[in-house]
């Protein structure tokens, strides 16, 4: 119990209900990262350098990359819906579960909607940006960004309940992850900080569905 409170500001709740749900919010970072290293690693002319990960989602294997967005984002809402059954009191229990459920929503949507083909990628694609966005790369884009500013604030909300429950390391942390997804892109490099910020996020997403799970 002492261990949950200090990481996540939540004291133990018996809430059986939830433990699966939390699981699944658990295991949906690792399943993105296992699923897009194994992509970025084999797929012919993917540079992490140059391709944000989202890329992956086109051309003839971009399914895979489709599908592991989706299956993210259902573990998003799954994890918001272990927050809402065991965080059920004091700063963040209406916020936090919605803010997370965005997270995941916005996830599948970014799955749904892709990118355009660009800078190479796919094999076959012409050097450079796209001249023109697609509809459905404009609306990849805006999915993507709700979803990391929810999670963003979701964390900001934590770090406010972990500090007025003085539980300052957690506060510390959930702080330092709220600036990274807040901080602007750089056009420069863009698909690192990208894959950054999922690192980042999931990470969080992935603590705090253990951290919850544990005083369930």
């Amino acid at each position: 119990m002492a261990t949950t409170a200090a990481t996540t500001g939540v004291p133990a709740v018996r809430r059986p209900a939830g433990r699966s749900l939390l699981l699944a919010g658990a295991l949906a970072g690792p399943v993105f990262f296992a699923s897009a290293t194994i992509q970025m690693l084999t797929r012919e002319g993917f540079d992490i350098t140059r391709h944000p990960i989202s890329q992956l989602s086109t051309g003839d294997l971009g399914w895979i990359q489709i599908a592991t967005f989706v299956l993210a984002g259902l573990g998003g809402l799954a994890l918001a819906g272990g927050v809402r059954r065991t965080v059920t009191e004091g700063i963040g229990r209406r916020a936090l579960p919605i803010l997370v459920g965005i997270f995941g929503a916005g996830m599948i949507a970014a799955g749904v909607f892709t990118m355009d083909p660009e800078n190479g990628f796919p094999a076959g694609t012409p050097d450079g940006p796209v001249a023109q966005m697609s509809w459905h790369g404009i609306t990849h884009s805006a999915a993507a960004a709700v979803s990391f500013t929810a999670l963003a604030i979701a964390a900001i909300v934590l770090a406010v309940r972990c500090a007025r429950r003085r539980a300052v390391p957690a506060a510390i942390g959930n702080g330092a992850a709220a600036l990274v997804l807040l901080l602007p892109m750089s056009p420069d490099h863009m698909s690192i900080q990208i894959a950054v910020n999922g690192l980042v996020a999931f990470t969080w997403t992935t603590v705090l569905a253990l951290s919850l799970r544990r005083s369930a």
